[in-house]
């Protein structure tokens, strides 16, 4: 049998992908924009009100540092202009503006997770935050008086929200079986008893003085009993992440705001306002004699690192006020030491972030972090659904 052959032949097929590729060139920016967004959106949390409570508090320091009623700063009143404090503070309420238009948005787009920070035992804390600095960024205003009409109704708005979480959370904590404080208490925990305290410290300096008794007598009993209960370290402090460590400068803030409301309220520095200012002294420098318990939190950039800085603004105001009523040269000295720290500090952590903004908008998987299966199960399902939006999201916009 003869063979057959079967003849060959080639076929070249030419595929022409301009039109797809000038597609792919058009279209790369309308993505990228709405995904960059989308990521951010769901990155930010409460916690990142840490940057502009820092600046807020920076503000109010300075404020204090440049008024002419400051005989100990007379000789520094020349060499820190009130320009600079204009600065700092319209810059403090730009960042403020900002981080509550990203979070708006967030609550917009992702409320779910919203939803879950609101229900973390670490998160939940720090949705006081924004209400602080908007709080203390009136304090430290330059073009408004406690008596102005507008300065009184901006304050009221502020301090509804945080009685709102005071009502249910620290509710939560004698009602509620799986939210006992011997189970939830953690070091952020004290974020709600500076809320009540800097709102304390604003009613005083506006004249409503009841207001002002009622707010701090609800942040220092809370305050006493957050602190004895993590002093006993009790097994909820255990699951406190390392990476957060910076916010035990907590401890020694809560007492240093204690006093400045006390003092606003009564007046005067007196003995009451003086035991605070010491404790947060001693609380302070018990913590800056133990470096290595912030060694592994220093390892990695974290957004958490603003927490060394309004901390040690609140001892730095302390201490102003501390140096204007005893007027001696060790007075003068503190303040001077702590208020360099303090402007150290903030300009230190500042740089910082600034060399890692590529590390700022990232997830933070510690307010996913839950304790019970069935809550890492439901945080699983929530960050599927989550990416899932971001999806739809990003290609609403690019149609």
């Amino acid at each position: 049998m003869e063979s057959l052959e079967i003849p060959k032949q080639e076929v070249h097929i030419k595929i022409d992908d301009s039109i797809s590729s000038s597609k792919e060139r058009s279209t790369d920016l309308p993505h990228t924009k709405p995904i960059v967004l989308m990521s951010v959106l769901s990155s930010i949390h409460a916690g990142y009100f840490r940057i502009s409570l820092s600046l807020c508090s920076q503000a109010l320091l300075w404020k204090m540092m440049i008024a002419p009623d400051s005989p100990s700063m007379s000789r520094l009143q020349s060499n820190l202009p009130s320009l600079a404090f204009h600065l700092l503070w319209c810059l403090a309420l730009a960042t403020q503006v900002s981080l509550c238009l990203l979070y708006a948005l967030k609550c917009f787009f992702f409320f779910e997770i919203v939803k879950e920070e609101f229900s973390h035992y670490i998160g939940v804390n720090y949705l006081y935050a924004p209400s602080i600095s908007w709080l203390i960024l009136l304090q430290s205003s330059p073009m408004m008086e406690p008596q102005c009409v507008l300065y009184q109704t901006l304050f009221s708005v502020f301090t509804l929200p945080v009685l709102a979480l005071d009502t249910k959370l620290y509710g939560q904590w004698f009602t509620t079986e799986k939210r006992f404080l011997s189970m939830m208490a953690n070091p952020a925990s004290q974020v709600s008893v500076i809320a009540n305290l800097v709102a304390a410290r604003g009613a005083a300096e506006m004249g409503w003085k009841e207001c002002a008794l009622f707010l701090f007598s609800l942040g220092m009993i809370h305050y006493l009993v957050i602190f004895v209960t993590l002093y006993q370290r009790l097994p909820g402090g255990k699951n406190f992440p390392t990476k957060l460590r910076p916010v035990f400068f907590l401890f020694f803030a809560a007492p240093a705001m204690g006093s400045l409301a006390w003092n606003s309220i009564c007046g005067t520095f007196d003995p009451l306002t003086k035991m605070l200012f010491f404790l947060s002294l001693f609380i302070f420098m018990s913590l800056v004699c133990r470096p290595n318990l912030f060694k592994k939190a220093m390892k990695r950039f974290n957004v958490a690192w603003w927490a060394y800085s309004f901390p040690i603004t609140f001892l730095a105001l302390d201490s102003v006020q501390y140096a204007q009523n005893v007027k001696d040269q060790v007075a003068s000295g503190m303040m001077l030491i702590f208020s360099s720290i303090s402007v150290l500090i903030f300009l230190g952590v500042m740089v910082l972030t600034a060399a890692n903004s590529n590390r700022l908008f990232r997830r933070d998987h510690v307010l996913s972090s839950k304790t019970s299966p069935k809550d890492k199960e439901k945080s699983s399902r929530l960050s599927v659904a989550t990416l899932t939006k971001a999806k739809l999201v990003c290609s609403s916009f690019s149609t």
